[in-house]
């Protein structure tokens, strides 16, 4: 994946529009919109660098699984709801030898909720302010649950090299700072949408304990 110069801004307008997208009828999760805004949040992770490794490559990872699986198979893999019973009437969920979506969904899930807790307090911070703490505070209230001590020492670690809310914003955004600050909000609010929605399907087939 390209770097530097060649690698576009974030922007969370196009997370929010994906996310809204995702929302379908009968309370499932359109997968293709999901990707997309996934996609997205994934560049913010590019972005910052190093500081996120510890969980950039393994998303981004997840991510291709995901988007593989639908293009080798669309019709079962075009909503959550479809992958889930596709995957358990196929018993696919205990198959030891195969990747199966709804196992690496269930880890990008996971890694939606630091997301989205990170934002909301990075919305709530002034410019000069570090985010050092509010990413950490949000990573021990999420991920790091789901996180071996080793793993979580280093991320811990590593954002206490996290600069102010300006710079990460001008690092991330380029010149688009104030337009993306403006949709976080809204933005917010539907990736709290999509997260419940996805969270509820899990508890409904009680899939949330996947190994």
């Amino acid at each position: 994946m390209a770097e530097g110069p060649e690698l576009s801004f974030f922007d969370l307008r196009t997370v929010h529009d994906h996310f809204d997208q995702a929302l379908v009828e009968n309370d499932d999760i359109d997968l293709k919109a999901y990707l997309e805004a996934y996609n997205e949040l994934y560049k913010f992770f590019q972005l910052m660098g190093s500081v996120f490794s510890f969980v950039s490559s393994d998303l981004k990872q997840k991510i291709d699984v995901l988007t593989e699986l639908k293009s080798k198979d669309a019709q079962n893999y075009m909503t959550v709801k479809s992958m889930i019973e596709y995957e358990r009437e196929n018993k696919l969920l205990e198959k030891a030898d195969f990747v199966n979506g709804a196992r690496t969904l269930l880890r990008l899930h996971r890694g939606l909720d630091f997301i989205r807790e990170f934002l909301q307090q990075l919305g709530d911070l002034t410019d000069v302010e570090k985010t050092t703490s509010c990413c950490q505070d949000a990573y021990n209230k999420t991920l790091a649950k789901h996180h071996p001590w080793m793993i979580r020492k280093a991320a811990i670690v590593a954002m206490y090299t996290m600069p102010s809310r300006e710079i990460l914003f001008k690092k991330v955004c380029g010149e688009n700072v104030q337009r993306n600050i403006d949709v976080l909000p809204k933005m917010l609010e539907v990736t709290a949408d999509v997260f419940n929605r996805t969270d509820s399907i899990y508890e409904i087939y009680q899939l949330h304990a996947l190994p």
